[in-house]
Formats: structure tokens, C-alpha cells, sequence
């Protein structure tokens, strides 16, 4: 519980190389996600040239912090391996705040930038990615070794709990 209460978006890295083992485990917490009908229907594209990380921030205008981050990870979903029609993207959610957990919990820093349903953010991924047409850009991970720390905040609101009815 202390990880996952404690886990902050992280927009200032170190110049630090990130382990390949941590961005396997970091992918393997992304696919352990639970998923509509078990059906897994994400693909994972890591970003590590710096051109490409570069070029995402022409078109995306919340990725200023891509400019420090050694890697980033695109979460896409594939609507044709989904069991359950609409249901991809719930399933790349999870996957995502699985990854975020696992990067907190590896000690990394890292921050959600959110792509879909925008369509200028979704067709600058599939062009500088070469995103084939039928898969969804969803989610982008920014992350590396922190360069800035920020406390843990309660964000436990009771007003927002209701009990058997509104």
C-alpha cells in the first residue's frame, strides 16, 4: 500500500540510463493487467531515440518533460483482439497504471500523457511511429530516474463514497 499511495507523476528526470531488466519488469507489470474477457489487447512501443522523443513534443502539448526523459513507453490498443467490443480501453488503462506502479516501485519516476481520444495526438503517434491503421495509440509513459520528489498526498475523499445507493 505504501507504493501505491505514494506514487506521484514525475516530470523532471536525471540524465541516467534506465536498465533494460527494469523496462522488462516494468512491461511485464503492464501485461499482468487484468483485461476484458482475458483478451490482452494492447501492444507496447518503447521510445528511447531522442529524435522520436523530440518529435512527440511538436504535436503533443503536455510532453515538455520528454525532453529529459530517457524513455518513453506508447500503450496501443487492438480493437480486433478485444472479446468485448469498447472494452480496449479500460484494458490499456490498467495496463498504464500498472506501469506507472511498477515504475514507483523500481525506485523510477514517471507520468501518464494522455493521447487517445485526441486525434491530433493519435495521428502524430501513428506517423512518427508507424502505428499500422488498425491499432489505437491510447497512452504515452514518460520515465527515467527522478530529478525531483514530491511527498505523498491523501486523496481520500469520503464525499465521494456512497453506500448501496446515491
Amino acid at each position: 500500500m505504501e507504493k501505491l499511495l505514494s506514487r506521484r507523476s514525475i516530470r523532471r528526470f536525471k540524465d541516467a540510463p534506465v536498465e533494460e531488466g527494469a523496462l522488462n519488469r516494468i512491461l511485464e507489470a503492464a501485461m499482468a493487467a487484468p483485461s476484458a474477457g482475458n483478451e490482452q489487447p494492447w501492444h507496447f512501443v518503447v521510445v528511447e531515440d531522442r529524435e522520436i522523443l523530440d518529435g512527440i513534443m511538436e504535436f503533443h502539448p503536455y510532453s515538455k518533460m520528454l525532453a529529459e526523459a530517457p524513455f518513453a513507453i506508447l500503450v496501443c490498443g487492438d480493437p480486433d483482439l478485444e472479446r468485448f467490443k469498447g472494452y480496449w480501453t479500460q484494458d490499456c488503462a490498467a495496463a498504464t497504471e500498472n506501469m506507472l506502479l511498477a515504475i514507483h516501485s523500481l525506485g523510477l519516476g514517471g507520468v501518464w500523457l494522455g493521447v487517445y481520444p485526441e486525434e491530433e495526438r493519435i495521428a502524430g503517434m501513428r506517423r512518427l511511429l508507424s502505428i499500422p491503421e488498425g491499432i489505437m495509440p491510447f497512452s504515452l509513459v514518460a520515465l527515467g530516474h527522478p530529478n525531483e520528489t514530491k511527498p505523498a498526498i491523501s486523496r481520500f475523499n469520503p464525499n465521494r463514497v456512497h453506500r448501496d445507493c446515491w
